[in-house]
């Protein structure tokens, strides 16, 4: 039978999970023990908890202090990442002037809940562009690109051929990466014309 690759370093991994402190409200906490971590400290949100990765031989003193590092960096990640709906439009309005010569006129840009099968919507007759709130804290090129998909949809409704043609008003010579947003792969862009 193959080793676990969890407990092949010699010493097992241990993980420990406490609940924060009350009133606080920040999610479960689970430290991550590994024998094969010796130097490096990460921590991520996953789900409804943060996850701390920390070497197997720290002390519990060390543990608790690192923690609170992890913690007080990603709120700080998370604080500067977190548009408002008046910022998003203010982004949307941003990338429009500079991908698309101002063409692309939302009405409103605004974060929602209820797209958990969507990162992005778009209204072309009202003018309207709705981003999921899951896109929240990710980073800004991602975002980016979700905005600049849906404000491509003002100039091109749909998903037709015009739609993913270099004329069909998508930004010159940007290609983003799309971090798995997308089904297919991601055109490069490299062209913009006008969408008559």
């Amino acid at each position: 039978m193959p080793a676990d690759p969890l407990h092949s370093a010699g010493k097992p991994q241990r993980s420990t999970t406490s609940q924060p402190p009350s009133g606080s409200g920040a999610s479960a906490i689970e430290v991550r023990r590994s024998a094969r971590r010796r130097r490096t400290v990460s921590a991520y949100r996953e789900g409804d908890r943060t996850v701390v990765l920390i070497p197997a031989r720290m002390s519990e003193a060390e543990e608790k202090r690192w923690v609170t590092v992890m913690l007080d960096k990603l709120a700080a990640q998370e604080s500067k990442r977190v548009l408002g709906d008046t910022e998003l439009a203010e982004r949307a309005e941003r990338l429009s002037a500079q991908y698309f010569d101002g063409r692309a006129r939302p009405t409103s840009v605004r974060w929602v809940t209820n797209q958990n099968t969507r990162w992005g919507s778009c209204t072309p007759s009202e003018g309207s562009i709705r981003l999921s709130h899951r896109l929240q804290g990710m980073p800004e090129y991602v975002v980016d690109y979700v905005l600049l998909h849906e404000l491509a949809h003002l100039l091109v409704p749909g998903h037709g051929p015009r739609f993913w043609r270099p004329s069909a008003g998508r930004p010159r010579g940007v290609t983003v990466p799309c971090g798995g947003l997308c089904t297919g792969s991601v055109p490069t862009y490299s062209g913009v014309g006008d969408c008559r």
